[in-house]
């Protein structure tokens, strides 16, 4: 049986990339539990300290359930190094689709996302080969790829 997970991003800003990886994604602000008017009144239920509440949105859900929750969590230390785990998303529609067709739907999708905050850093693609993608940088530098 699968085992349910949720992602945890630490970041210096949990409502941007909560905002940011929301409209990426297709998700949604998580709902705040059920008995709560906010999340860091759930928050202090589990006896977190107010010092480490953060204003604004932290966490976003797959509004269909079928993706996993991802929770931004608030680090006062900054990125220094490379990823060591991103995200793919895919942008580009399916193997059997045109390879000029699914260049133009991994780039406009990499423009959608950079109006959004992120920064492109450049295509990945080597000649000859059926596949195509766009490396990225979300608005505190974490690496991703639309392909």
């Amino acid at each position: 049986m699968p085992v349910r997970f949720q992602l945890v991003i630490d970041c210096a800003d949990p409502d941007l990339m909560a905002r940011f990886w929301a409209a990426a994604l297709g998700y949604e602000l998580a709902p705040v539990p059920a008995g709560f008017a906010s999340w860091n009144d759930f928050y202090r239920k589990l006896g977190v300290p107010d010092e480490d509440l953060v204003d604004g949105a932290d966490r976003i859900s797959d509004p269909d359930g079928h993706g996993p929750n991802i929770w931004f969590h608030g680090v006062p230390e900054t990125k220094t190094a490379k990823n060591r785990l991103h995200l793919d998303i895919h942008a580009s529609g399916e193997r059997v689709d045109p390879i000029g067709t699914r260049r133009r739907r991994v780039d406009a999708e990499a423009r959608r996302l950079a109006g959004l905050g992120a920064t492109i850093t450049g295509a990945l693609s080597d000649e000859g080969l059926d596949h195509y993608a766009v490396g990225m940088r979300d608005p505190e530098g974490n690496e991703f790829d639309i392909n």
